[in-house]
């Protein structure tokens, strides 16, 4: 973080702590996710602001996102264990140069569909909960997800053969890897920053949430659409500074812990589930778009053939290279959990 970004969210933060009365029983400093994204907007914002206020009498919230403050998705997590707020959420994978266990949680390839999704993501929870207290001093309190994460690219492409030689940005550190086995060239670029990356040519091709894609304008620089999960669902993990929680009453933890998961990580977790094919028809202009004006963009079918050698690529590569940069004891925990779950393991 430079210094100009820190005075800034110092200030921020300030200005936070200043807004709520000092005779309040109960108050939190919140930062969320991107703003501009659905899962900011529909769901962790109403959260926070409204639905958690109103079922705890006299509880204070005050709300900003990571990138509103300046701040990078992969310092949210330092900043909440140094206790600069309350309560921070980003996606996991931008926190794995600190906590590469965590690339785990988001394997690309294995589900297929929100259902079998959220069985990883629920098989893959007491190992989370795990990492973010060892790693960040904080309570596990949700993790939610993006739309599946599926690839644009501006020039035509035909297929998954096509990305070969071409610079591509991943997801997370594990799509990227997957995309390098493929042949491509992974290229680390800000999610903020892609879609000037997309036009100037410095990458050919990036891979996000379909309606993050979407709200972001990625289809306003790109041509042609590869509905290929190949980086997974980029869970959101949300998570309160231990500190902080342990202060907490414990009639206001329980209501957290019951409302977040009934009102912000089940409906969540329900939209992702249905919104892939409106995102798609937002992308490619077929069929009805319930989410803005749709767009053109050329829609490149996802063959049997390219899951095939993408999944193989994943299980030969990627997941034994992870399970070497990963602790032999995190290896096992995510064998007996989400290894389990969907019948696939990491490592020997």
């Amino acid at each position: 973080m430079t210094p100009k970004t820190l005075l800034r969210t110092i200030a921020i933060l300030c200005a936070m702590a200043v807004a709520v009365p000092a005779s309040a029983a109960e108050k939190l400093s919140v930062v969320g996710s991107w703003s501009s994204l659905p899962l900011y907007k529909n769901y962790e914002a109403p959260f926070w602001t409204k639905t958690l206020p109103a079922a705890v009498p006299g509880l204070k919230v005050e709300m900003t996102t990571f990138n509103q403050m300046g701040v990078k998705g992969g310092d949210v997590f330092r900043l909440l264990n140094d206790g600069l707020f309350d309560v921070g959420m980003t996606v996991a994978d931008y926190t794995v140069g600190d906590a590469p266990e965590l690339e785990g949680l988001d394997v690309p390839l294995i589900a297929t569909d929100a259902a079998k999704a959220r069985k990883m993501v629920e098989a893959a929870r007491p190992m989370v909960e795990d990492i973010m207290a060892k790693r960040f001093g904080s309570k596990l309190l949700a993790i939610a997800p993006y739309p599946p994460q599926i690839v644009f690219c501006k020039p035509k492409i035909s297929g998954l053969a096509d990305l070969k030689g071409k610079k591509v940005r991943g997801s997370g550190r594990m799509t990227t890897k997957l995309l390098e086995a493929l042949g491509a060239e992974g290229v680390n670029v800000r999610f903020s920053e892609v879609p000037g990356a997309l036009e100037r040519g410095v990458i050919d091709c990036a891979v996000t949430g379909s309606g993050s894609g979407y709200s972001a304008g990625w289809h306003e620089v790109s041509t042609h659409l590869l509905p290929l999960p190949l980086g997974g669902w980029d869970p959101v993990v949300t998570a309160m500074n231990m500190n902080k929680w342990n202060a907490l009453s414990d009639a206001t933890k329980k209501a957290i812990l019951a409302k977040i998961k009934s009102e912000f990580e089940d409906p969540a977790w329900d939209a992702s589930g249905s919104s892939l094919q409106n995102d798609i028809n937002c992308l490619t202009g077929s069929g009805k778009c319930t989410s803005g004006k749709p767009a053109s963009m050329k829609l490149v079918a996802a063959t049997q053939a390219d899951m095939n050698t993408a999944r193989n690529t994943l299980l030969k590569t990627v997941l034994p290279d992870w399970a070497r940069r990963t602790s032999a004891a995190y290896v096992k925990t995510w064998n007996e959990s989400v290894g389990r779950v969907v019948g696939v393991k990491a490592g020997k």
